[in-house]
């Protein structure tokens, strides 16, 4: 059994879950709440309850429902990998993991069939972590149940530091900066996920790599992990990430022009000490090819 006590962001019980629980999908995490798996100070509770500062939330059980996907032969970019954990670097456009609608053809699917091809026997695929799926590069998967509680605690304990690179619309002034704006979900307005004054804390920081004459390519640092902070802190901004489909007011250009189908948002680098041993462990993950395109037409 797993517990949490509420603070005082005043969260939907599914919310506060996606995000203490990143391993499990919120469409799963729903089927829990629904099937009683989840008690709120004890008692069921429904997906869209206000949990209140001092709740304690209960996971009773994990939905029987298999975590492991079908394995399929989907191509993986492996960055690292030993017997606790890998690194693959996720292409733009790729599912991490099967949802209600899509079973297969997603990351989890691909992860299967490389366990079962490298190791012969099944492996459990223990998400630690999400990428949007327009958004590249590293997700750190756990193979261990060891392993993957070890490092899930250090990235709720901001131990991990991750880096991202990103094209942004428009010149951006300053050499370097931070964002510090909370982010929340407003069911009654699209986008749900905003910056909200009830929202929980969410700080990033960024420092300009390369100004060109209508764009800014930058490296960020989110010093928190809130759903599409970096999409919603560069809109913030001024400055939306190049594609986004959601956050920036009007298509960009060169979207336009280098035929994009999704936004310039690529998890670059990370770094952790491995839950075996405490060594430090650098991964870095290359920028995708049509990059390359889109900055040489720049």
């Amino acid at each position: 059994m797993r517990q949490f006590e509420a603070g005082s962001e005043r969260y939907r019980l599914d919310e506060f879950l996606a995000h203490e629980m990143v391993e499990i999908s919120v469409t799963r995490l729903r089927r829990m709440i629904a099937d009683g798996d989840v008690v709120v100070n004890g008692r069921r509770s429904l997906k869209g309850a206000r949990l209140e500062r001092g709740d304690t939330v209960q996971i009773l059980a994990v939905s029987s429902e298999a975590t492991s996907a079908t394995p399929e032969a989907i191509p993986l970019e492996v960055l690292f990998e030993d017997e606790d954990l890998i690194a693959v670097n996720k292409p733009a456009g790729l599912l991490t993991h099967p949802s209600r609608t899509e079973k297969s053809g997603t990351l989890t699917n691909g992860l299967a069939y490389h366990f079962l091809a490298t190791t012969g026997r099944p492996i459990r695929a223990g998400l630690i972590h999400r990428l949007d799926r327009d958004t590249s590069g590293i997700i750190l998967v756990a193979k261990t149940l060891r392993a993957h509680r070890i490092v899930a605690k250090a990235f709720r304990e901001r131990r991990v530091s991750k880096s991202y690179t990103a094209l942004l619309s428009g010149r951006v002034e300053l050499e370097s900066g931070q964002v510090d704006a909370p982010i929340g979900s407003d069911p009654n307005v699209w986008p749900h996920w905003r910056v909200l004054t009830s929202g929980r804390p969410a700080v990033t920081s960024y420092t300009v790599l390369r100004r060109f004459q209508s764009h800014t390519l930058v490296a960020f640092t989110p010093q928190t992990g809130r759903t599409h902070q970096l999409r919603i802190h560069s809109a913030l901004l001024g400055h939306p990430i190049v594609g986004d489909a959601i956050y920036a007011p009007a298509r960009d250009h060169i979207a336009d022009q280098c035929g994009l189908g999704y936004h310039l948002l690529h998890a670059h680098e990370m770094r952790f000490l491995h839950p075996n041993g405490g060594l430090e462990i650098v991964i870095e993950a290359p920028l995708p090819p049509l990059w390359k395109h889109v900055l040489e037409q720049l």
